[in-house]
């Protein structure tokens, strides 16, 4: 019993400090999506793909989330936008105040669109709202098609789904429709893109939705 309090309280302090994010986005004009997934699903990729689509068209700042190093933010930084690393040592999942103290150490001046990638992993992430105005979570079919439903709160708090790496399908155990469905099945309400990041195939649909999005 004493566990479930402790965990109510975390969490109700996180949703109290994510509405100050919120403000503070809305204030700002600024659009923001938290990208999640498990491990090498391709995250990053989709975010440099996504920076090369905008091209300093729209201004896109980011915060990359890591257990350790800062090999992302590395990734991020050859595309000249704002960015800065929060590394958990270890924790699995970023929370509110660490999004609130990395917002201190980013240039957030012209900026339209915040993408914060969170640590990989999909159980932790999907308990904790950071302010975002979406999940977006990526699945990519090297996991094969059964992770909405072993992973099913993930897909319920996310409004994005993003299949990712379709152009391995061939060489993989993945029905593209079957994940499709399952993820359906769990909430019928999600926006779903097909992507490879090799060939770019579903790149420009998923960034030209993103772009609406962000100019509201």
């Amino acid at each position: 019993m004493s566990v479930i309090t402790v965990e109510r309280k975390v969490l109700e302090k996180n949703d109290e400090i994510a509405r100050r994010n919120r403000a503070m986005f809305s204030e700002r004009h600024l659009f923001v999506i938290n990208l999640v997934s498990s491990p090498g699903s391709g995250k990053t990729s989709i975010l440099e793909r996504t920076l090369e689509y905008f091209n300093k068209r729209v201004k896109v700042a980011v915060i990359e989330g890591d257990v350790q190093t800062d090999f992302d933010a590395q990734r991020i930084a050859r595309y000249d936008a704002p960015v800065v690393q929060i590394v958990t040592n270890g924790g699995c999942h970023l929370d509110a105040k660490l999004v609130e103290d990395a917002l201190g150490s980013l240039d957030l001046s012209g900026v339209k669109l915040l993408i914060i990638e969170n640590v990989g992993n999909l159980v932790c992430p999907s308990n904790y709202d950071l302010g975002e105005a979406m999940k977006v979570v990526v699945a990519s079919t090297t996991e094969g098609d059964d992770k909405p439903l072993k992973y099913p709160s993930m897909f319920q708090n996310a409004s994005v789904l993003i299949i990712n790496k379709i152009d391995l399908l061939p060489y993989v155990n993945c029905s593209l429709e079957t994940l499709r469905n399952n993820a359906l099945k769990i909430n019928p309400s999600l926006k779903v893109f097909e992507t490879s990041c090799t060939t770019k195939s579903g790149i420009s649909e998923w960034c030209s939705w993103l772009e609406q999005n962000t100019n509201r």
